[in-house]
């Protein structure tokens, strides 16, 4: 089955349905459990999608409760603003998302949540409470970092947790970036894990939804459920700001609007659509990414933080044609990752753009070669296709990106992704591309956050890209090394606001500097 642009219009109408307002269930084990007469909150809060004069925030109660908001640029609340009280039910899954506006630019902003029991007014909660940093008006230093791949291959909640978020957050990024693979829907959690060698790894945390595949709303939720159990992340992300980007395993491992999941016996009776459409849903209840009120449910976004970085969220998996054998020798939508109206938007928003620095946070590495099959090698995953050719297939569509960039004299754009399990820099030259209508740029791979480990991935050579640094696992894709094997890695960016240089480093989780550079902005023109 095929699934037509009205069925990809239907499922993004669908996902939008939410309207940014969110949802979840599970009274988390982590909260002091009193007598069960006030409401719960079960799984922390976040902030996301911050800019100069607003950001979301996000909660979730364990009860039909109206949740009172409130912020300050004292830590002590002293004369907050209060925000319209929000009912919350079973059709959210009791979460909520809202959008704080009118912030005061380049502050501190501290914010928190009490929630009341709708059936009972007397029964009030305490307090659960967060902070952000809104983004400058004026140039001044700017720290993020990002990665992605949280909980897969089985990896889940041991005795140590998901460390590499406490790793971060003692840098106090201004926020971070979740690359994608956010949570893996396709990758049920086991009790224990026999280790290679020897040992059992056990997951010290395991839910219901997570001993199996998501196929329903529920179980899509409960997947962001089973994420926010671990004290790292929610202590992470009361204090740093995230902004969330999808994948495939949102979903399902490399899943395109066309998958047929006839084959697959834990999908009987399903289409990839209403997967897609459940996973999307869950996605924008249980995360704090901003609401886009011509088109609900869009990932793709542009957010500008002050005058020295814009950053440009992509999506590659809504809009893609089917992961064939990418040697297509014209451009159609078969052939096509971005889908003409997001590379258009891509586009129109760079040549915008009047920030020093453009980062484009790309769900997929551009030149790495990631098949559909391993094994056999049936079509491209990604948007190389491992002929080290001239631009077929997606790559057509790649290139016609880069050729606008170079033509409009668009300067100092980075990429920053995941997806691969291992971290590496990439510099792209055209002087040593097959395609050669192009700026160099630089690509910088992190990942994973806390998932299995893998082997690096081959380059292809039609976009000329030069590896300069990797840290991956040694031998094959099978070794899916766990996180205690301490080869999970985030990267940092720090852009200096008197020379305007940025800085990139590739961290591991025990804070070890692996790699890094320091990148001079291009003067073009």
């Amino acid at each position: 089955m095929t699934v037509s642009s009205l069925n990809r219009r239907r499922f993004l109408s669908a996902i939008g349905a939410v309207g940014g307002f969110a949802v979840t269930s599970l009274a988390a084990p982590f909260v002091a459990r009193g007598t069960g007469s006030r409401p719960i909150f079960t799984s922390g809060v976040q902030s996301g999608d911050v800019d100069q004069n607003s950001a979301v925030v996000w909660t979730r109660v364990d009860r039909p409760s109206r949740i009172a908001i409130e912020y300050s640029t004292r830590e002590s609340f002293s004369s907050p603003v209060r925000l319209p009280a929000v009912d919350v039910g079973p059709q959210t899954d009791f979460a909520l998302k809202a959008l704080l506006p009118d912030l005061p630019a380049d502050q501190t902003i501290f914010y928190r949540f009490v929630a009341t029991d709708l059936q009972d007014i007397n029964a009030v909660s305490a307090a659960v409470s967060g902070e952000l940093r809104t983004a400058p008006v004026e140039k001044r230093g700017v720290r993020f970092g990002w990665s992605g791949d949280t909980a897969g291959q089985g990896w889940g909640i041991d005795d140590e947790g998901m460390r590499t978020y406490s790793t971060i957050a003692a840098h106090r990024p201004d926020f971070f970036i979740h690359s994608g693979d956010t949570i893996y829907a396709d990758n049920p959690i086991p009790d224990e894990i026999a280790l290679r060698g020897g040992g059992v790894w056990k997951n010290r945390v395991v839910t219901d939804e997570k001993r199996e595949v998501a196929r329903t709303l529920d179980e899509f939720r409960g997947q962001w459920k089973y994420n926010l159990l671990d004290r790292n992340v929610r202590d992470f992300n009361a204090v740093c700001p995230v902004f969330y980007q999808w994948d495939d395993h949102e979903v399902l491992n490399n899943w395109s609007p066309s998958t047929e999941l006839d084959h697959d016996p834990r999908y009987l009776g399903l289409s990839v659509s209403e997967l897609a459409a459940r996973s999307a849903r869950a996605f924008h209840e249980m995360t704090p990414i901003r609401h886009i009120a011509a088109e609900p449910g869009r990932v793709f976004r542009k957010l500008s933080y002050g005058p020295l970085l814009d950053v440009f969220f992509v999506d590659l998996r809504s809009y893609r044609g089917p992961n064939t054998s990418g040697l297509d020798r014209t451009l159609s939508d078969r052939s096509r990752i971005f889908g003409a109206r997001q590379l258009a938007w891509l586009k129109r928003e760079l040549a915008r753009s009047d920030a020093t620095w453009k980062v484009i946070a790309c769900d997929m590495p551009v030149g790495l070669t990631i098949w559909d099959d391993y094994g056999r090698k049936l079509g491209s995953e990604s948007i190389a296709n491992g002929d080290d050719g001239h631009p077929l297939g997606r790559e057509l569509e790649f290139a016609d990106l880069l050729r606008f960039i170079r033509d409009a004299g668009i300067g100092n754009i980075v990429w920053l992704t995941a997806d691969v399990h291992y971290t590496a820099a990439h510099y792209y030259d055209p002087a040593k591309a097959v395609f050669k209508e192009f700026l160099p740029f630089w690509e910088f791979v992190s990942g994973p956050l806390h998932s299995g480990t893998y082997a690096p991935q081959v380059l292809d050579k039609t976009f000329g890209p030069e590896v300069r640094f990797v840290k991956a696992a040694p031998g094959g894709v099978e070794q899916n090394l766990p996180p205690s094997a301490g080869l999970q890695f985030f990267g940092l960016v720090d852009i200096d606001p008197q020379s305007e240089q940025m800085t990139v480093r590739l961290m591991d989780r025990n804070d070890n500097r692996l790699w890094s550079v320091t990148l001079d902005p291009m003067v073009i023109g």
